[in-house]
């Protein structure tokens, strides 16, 4: 289920619907009812405006919490005019699923991110991270005898397209020609990012190479 959102007020002037434990807000402000169209057995309402706001608060939340937030943003951003999208209220139930669908794979890429920086000691990963929309993964093994850094840009696709990444090799002779050959075998989908930390502790952090 994609509902990610909690509708928090429906007037004749307007609805708001929250999203992300509250951290997103979205308004849309309803104009004349629209004489050939219904929604849910009424007169439908044309839309005037959808306009999203931001209620984390940057300097105390975590930088996971951060990225997700610039993720949705950006996808939101990306999208042009919502108002010409959704001009009546026949439209707004796609539009809500179309954010909810962006908004629960960037909360699950949170928990991902999560997840790794309490475990990721268990897969030789040093440390997780986060500079805007891109996350750095320092990875360190003293069987391999290796030590670099992997950074992987993020967007609002994630989890469906393989991600850019560079790599700066530390320790050891692991570099962009070995992360590579990993990468390409880990399909994106579900806890992508999860699922390419596990593989390159699998295949060349186990011993010498």
């Amino acid at each position: 289920s994609f509902t990610e959102w909690e509708l928090m007020e429906w007037s004749e002037q307007q609805a708001v619907f929250n999203f992300l434990y509250d951290s997103v807000t979205l308004t849309v402000v309803f104009g004349p009812p629209t004489d050939d169209e219904f929604f849910a057995a009424h007169p439908s309402r044309s839309i005037i405006s959808l306009d999203f706001e931001s209620f984390l608060d940057e300097e105390q939340a975590p930088p996971s919490s951060c990225l997700v937030q610039r993720l949705i943003f950006q996808f939101l951003e990306s999208q042009g005019s919502w108002q010409e999208k959704c001009p009546t209220l026949r439209y707004l139930p796609q539009a809500l699923f179309d954010i909810s669908l962006v908004v629960n794979r960037c909360k699950i890429l949170g928990e991902e991110l999560e997840f790794l920086q309490r475990w990721g000691a268990k897969f030789h990963l040093l440390e997780t991270g986060i500079k805007d929309t891109g996350v750095k993964l320092v990875f360190s093994s003293s069987v391999a005898f290796a030590k670099f850094e992997l950074t992987l840009a993020l967007s609002h696709d994630y989890p469906s397209a393989a991600l850019p990444f560079s790599v700066q090799t530390h320790i050891g002779n692991i570099g962009e020609k070995e992360i590579a050959a990993v990468l390409s075998s880990v399909p994106v989908g579900h806890h992508y990012l999860q699922r390419i930390v596990f593989s390159i502790h699998q295949n060349l952090l186990q011993g010498p190479r």
